[in-house]
């Protein structure tokens, strides 16, 4: 068997490209509600955090979709604290995505938090771990919460199902977090099987790479960094926000400046600097504007709008 064989397979009976889309051509897809892209807003970790977010996004007329929330984990809510971050969400039409627990993060396990043991990712180790996230999961579902952010794809399969046969809700939401490692339309067509519905690609996608994915039979919304923590790299790309709406549609633009994920979701750091998530929230929407207005900039006609019937808003 020749090279060419797999290539002309590739070519002939799949959707996948053999090298990236440098043709970059316009993606056909769009959200419900005909927008080609959509804002997210990351690390809103309370109630005060989801606060000062809303009143900064009313102050500079953005429109906020999702917001990828207790990235730390929902188990330093108590009850009361995670009903009202529902409720919040509810009041304000937010598809809210929690981070159950902290998975791998929490654990007595050392291969994880040793140099090299981190790139074995944050999938759970242990049945005994899958039966506490399934119960947070449980919880967050009891409080109203609609959206799951996963990391490991045996559990997005395993919440896929108990969706699909009713054990928990079926308006129910999972991202694939970045932490899961995918950035390829290979991998993104398999997380789309398996039930997510949305990904969020490695964070340096090239326009070509996103394109690639795109045009590669991945359907699932793409969820995009433009502003990335400085441990993961640090960069900016909002000057490239219509070109990724037009090749890789529907895209969330996905805002998580900050020093490190280490420092940002800290499990003690609002006791240290309880204003620190408040005002980070604050700067996110600034530069949620700034994407908005450079898609206002382009000769592209990207459409945004405040469409929302789609979104799994949380039911305290």
């Amino acid at each position: 068997m020749a090279f060419k064989d797999i290539q002309n397979y590739l070519e002939n009976k799949t959707s996948f490209s053999v090298r990236e889309r440098f043709d970059m051509p316009d993606s056909d897809l769009r959200f419900d509600g005909g927008a080609h892209c959509r804002i997210e807003i990351s690390g809103i970790e309370n109630a005060s955090n989801l606060e000062a977010m809303v009143r900064e996004a009313e102050k500079r007329n953005v429109t906020i979709h999702r917001v990828i929330s207790l990235v730390k984990g929902a188990t330093l809510l108590d009850d009361a604290e995670l009903k009202e971050f529902a409720a919040i969400g509810a009041d304000h039409d937010l598809e809210l995505l929690v981070n159950p627990s902290a998975n791998r993060g929490w654990d007595n396990g050392r291969q994880y938090v040793t140099e090299e043991g981190y790139v074995s990712g944050m999938r759970l180790r242990g049945h005994d771990m899958v039966y506490n996230y399934l119960q947070e999961i449980q919880r967050c579902i009891d409080a109203g919460i609609r959206g799951f952010l996963v990391t490991d794809e045996g559990m997005l399969n395993l919440l896929n199902k108990l969706r699909e046969d009713g054990v928990i809700p079926k308006d129910i939401k999972f991202k694939v977090s970045v932490f899961a490692g995918h950035g390829t339309a290979f991998g993104g067509k398999l997380l789309q099987d398996l039930g997510a519905d949305s990904f969020n690609p490695l964070a340096d996608m090239t326009l070509p790479m996103l394109s690639s994915i795109r045009q590669g039979g991945v359907d699932i919304p793409l969820d995009v960094y433009m502003s990335l923590v400085e441990s993961m790299g640090g960069f900016q790309r909002y000057h490239e926000s219509a070109e990724i709406a037009r090749i890789a549609a529907p895209v969330y633009f996905k805002i998580e400046p900050g020093p490190s994920e280490a420092e940002l979701y800290n499990t003690w750091v609002d006791a240290r600097n309880p204003d620190f998530g408040d005002n980070l929230a604050k700067q996110r929407v600034k530069l949620a504007q700034i994407i908005l207005e450079w898609l206002d900039r382009s000769d592209h006609k990207i459409v945004t709008n405040d469409y929302k019937d789609d979104l799994s808003i949380p039911k305290p």
